[in-house]
């Protein structure tokens, strides 16, 4: 697999497969990066500003709806262990 970007476009809801689908691969370095965020207490908004790259102030619904099906995806990715195995393929 090669190297996931890091910093890629997102739609507005992550997948909600029971299989790691090309989106999630895509977006590994997404993932980790909210779950970061949210471990360290950042402001939801602001992680949605600068790792999804919507304006929460301008899409409040469109960037909520996203930073939590991400996030859920996230978690999803590493209660499974499928986050650490995708990353380690890069």
């Amino acid at each position: 697999m090669p190297t996931p970007p890091l910093d890629p476009d997102v739609a507005d809801l992550a997948p909600k497969d029971t299989t790691v689908t090309s989106y999630d691969e895509q977006h590994v370095v997404t993932y980790m990066r909210l779950l970061q965020a949210e471990g360290e207490g950042v402001d939801w908004r602001e992680v949605v500003r600068i790792v999804l790259h919507i304006d929460p102030e301008h899409e409040p619904d469109r960037a909520r709806s996203a930073y939590q099906s991400h996030l859920s995806r996230a978690k999803w990715m590493t209660e499974q262990g499928r986050l650490l195995r995708v990353a380690r393929k890069s």
